[in-house]
């Protein structure tokens, strides 16, 4: 009897030393659960931080050249009213001068369709 209450005894201990073997398992799965998601947030961290940084400069580079086609649509804009104005006045005297001939010079006709009827 003695030696089935050792065996039982035994049998006992090897299951508390299997439940305590089960129980560590977990904890160190916990932890290494705990550890990778961690470790996956920084990684996250990481690559969300270098995508902003590489869309900061295609941004900054995209600007910085609209900047600079506003500034040449200015200068283009501000040399073709030069230009303009310039041949405003360079032809202002000759057209005044047609238009006013124009309506100066006053040729009274009949009309072709008026009748005569006195």
């Amino acid at each position: 009897m003695t030696s089935q209450s050792q065996g039982i005894q035994q049998l006992l201990q090897a299951e508390k030393r299997a439940k305590d073997k089960l129980e560590e398992a977990k904890k160190r799965k916990g932890k290494r659960l705990k550890q990778a998601k961690e470790e996956a947030i920084a990684e996250i961290d990481h690559y969300r931080l270098q995508r902003e940084r590489e869309f900061r400069h295609k941004q900054s580079n995209i600007m910085g050249s609209q900047g600079n086609l506003s500034t040449k649509i200015e200068e283009q804009t501000t040399e073709k009213i030069r230009d303009i104005t310039s041949s405003f006045h360079k032809y202002m005297e000759n057209i005044m001068k047609q238009l006013l001939n124009i309506v100066y010079d006053i040729k009274p006709e009949i009309h072709p369709n008026y009748r005569d009827t006195v």
